[in-house]
């Protein structure tokens, strides 16, 4: 029998002022199904979290609306992912043009062998914006909004390999930052910080939320009671529920639901 046998999912909800529309969305590694029927709307300006057990698909619908599973041979997909009402997977897209609306941050930080300056210049340049004053600009803001300027204003030439973790993991995100995205996506950024940096980083989320939106991966579920809006749940490669935080938390319709946040399994 079937593991997703006799599995019941709830009727996804859809939003007015969903800024990504994944509609019907499938997803194969080679023969393998990742990913089955996805319906889901991420609103603007808001927090959205994808929790579930290991391998249920989480890292890859949201690898999936940059496009970032296309670096993967083998792959293919069904249905579509809409952001701001247009398809990432059509043939019309650009892919560089879409990346730059849609950041991403890794689970492990990930800067590179440079300075913290060239961290946050890297994109913009590649850009075209080469100018130093345009870029002293946008590397200031970008630190700024990632809450690390005041730490590192007087060192930006400095390596940022020797940056602590939590600091890297923000200059990470002032890296997206500095391409002006209007959707940043989180693949478990906290899940290599002590609490204290794990702390900031989710505070510092709230603060970004105003001008961004976000959606964060993660297996923490305290870190997706305090810091999401909206909380989708995944299971074996299907979306069981979405909701609220607070409702799926606290009330939830689905029993799966239940029996994960509360650790009966997973």
């Amino acid at each position: 029998m079937s593991a997703t046998a006799g599995l019941t999912l709830e009727k996804p909800t859809r939003v007015a002022n969903a800024v990504v529309a994944v509609d019907r969305f499938s997803f194969w590694y080679g023969r393998t199904q990742a990913l089955h029927d996805i319906t889901l709307d991420i609103p603007a300006s808001a927090i959205t979290a994808f929790i579930g057990p290991s391998g249920c698909g989480k890292s890859t619908l949201l690898r999936s609306i940059n496009r970032l599973n296309d670096t993967i041979p083998d792959v293919r997909h069904g249905g579509e992912i809409r952001l701001d009402g247009e398809d990432v997977y059509s043939r019309d897209t650009d892919v560089v043009l879409l990346r730059q609306r849609v950041g991403m941050v890794f689970q492990q930080s990930n800067p590179f062998p440079r300075s913290i300056y060239d961290n946050v210049a890297f994109g913009p340049r590649i850009n075209g914006l080469g100018r130093r004053g345009e870029l002293d600009g946008i590397v200031e803001t970008s630190l700024r909004r990632a809450a690390l300027w005041g730490e590192v204003k007087d060192r930006l030439h400095a390596s940022a390999l020797a940056l602590s973790g939590g600091q890297q993991q923000r200059l990470c995100i002032a890296r997206a930052l500095a391409n002006g995205p209007e959707v940043l996506l989180l693949d478990e950024p906290a899940s290599a910080l002590d609490p204290s940096a794990t702390q900031r980083i989710e505070v510092l989320l709230q603060e970004l939320k105003r001008e961004v939106t976000i959606v964060i991966v993660t297996h923490n579920m305290q870190q997706a009671a305090r810091a999401s809006d909206h909380t989708a749940f995944f299971y074996l490669g299907r979306l069981v529920e979405a909701a609220p935080t607070e409702e799926l938390f606290t009330n939830p319709r689905n029993a799966r639901t239940e029996a994960y946040i509360t650790g009966r399994f997973g």
